[in-house]
């Protein structure tokens, strides 16, 4: 599976926290890897831990976003545009081997995809004030 297609499938599982509590992501990434047999086990153990630990780190990436975002404060933010900027800011700030320009283009594109018409520039605008 490619780095987008993965990346796509980590976007997918945390788009999930916004709509389950803390105690139901095991089951969720349960139901998403019964959804995707296709994975192999290096793909499902990385989705796995990148998901990980992003969620743990959700708190601070919130507070990066929300020092940059003006008048949209993460609790305001649309819920695809908010995923896909948490995805990215973590690539951004904790994986070495990730570009920052590759992790604000494939958060873009994902959000061409999944977000609204309006997603691409919004999460363009904020990741560029994190670069």
């Amino acid at each position: 599976m490619s780095r987008r297609k993965l990346r796509e499938q980590i976007f997918k599982l945390l788009f999930r926290v916004e709509f389950h509590n803390v105690e139901e992501l095991p089951q969720q990434l349960l139901l998403c890897e019964e959804d995707s047999a296709e994975w192999s086990e290096e793909e499902r153990g990385y989705i796995s831990q990148k998901f990980h630990a992003i969620i743990e780190k959700l708190p601070e990436l919130d507070g990066m976003i929300n020092e940059v975002s003006e008048g949209w404060k993460t609790g305001r933010m649309g819920k695809v545009d908010l995923t896909l900027i948490r995805l990215a800011v973590y690539e951004m700030k904790y994986e070495e081997d990730i570009p920052v320009k590759v992790a604000i283009n494939e958060a873009v594109e994902l959000a061409k995809k999944y977000g609204t018409d309006d997603s691409p520039g919004f999460v363009n605008g904020v990741l560029a004030k994190l670069a």
